[in-house]
């Protein structure tokens, strides 16, 4: 018998604060979380500044130009940015869930790989649309 087939595993029944912070979820798991997080902040924020400012943007010239002062504002283009980041986590994410509902992709290995693209494909188009946001180009 090997060393690490006595060890007993840890059991993560009444999860104290210190079990938390030891605990480590597989990139997998960590995707499911930051899907669920996107989308209630995505749901919570389409009344609060979505549905807002897509009201200035159409009532009158003056409302547009009131919204615009408003979005030129460096700390409301960090909660666009967090939006941005919502949105296209919360885009890729799903669409890897729909492939997944697909039993495509279903083991381990390639579960891992697909959360990694989700990572890498969401920031990388973050990044993109924050540059833009910021008028780098």
């Amino acid at each position: 018998m090997s060393d690490t087939a006595s060890k007993p595993r840890p059991q993560y029944r009444n999860i104290s604060v210190p079990q938390i912070l030891s605990y480590r979820l597989p990139l997998a798991g960590k995707s499911s979380i930051l899907h669920r997080i996107s989308g209630a902040l995505l749901f919570l924020c389409i009344p609060l500044v979505i549905l807002p400012l897509f009201s200035l943007s159409v009532t009158s010239p003056d409302s547009f130009a009131e919204m615009r002062e408003w979005v030129a504002n460096p700390l409301f283009k960090l909660l666009l940015l967090v939006l941005i980041w919502g949105f296209l986590h919360h885009f890729c994410a799903g669409i890897r869930y729909l492939v997944l509902d697909l039993h495509i992709g279903n083991d381990k290995v390639t579960a891992q790989k697909s959360a990694g693209v989700v990572f890498g494909v969401s920031l990388a188009l973050t990044l993109v649309f924050g540059l833009k946001l910021f008028g780098v180009w």
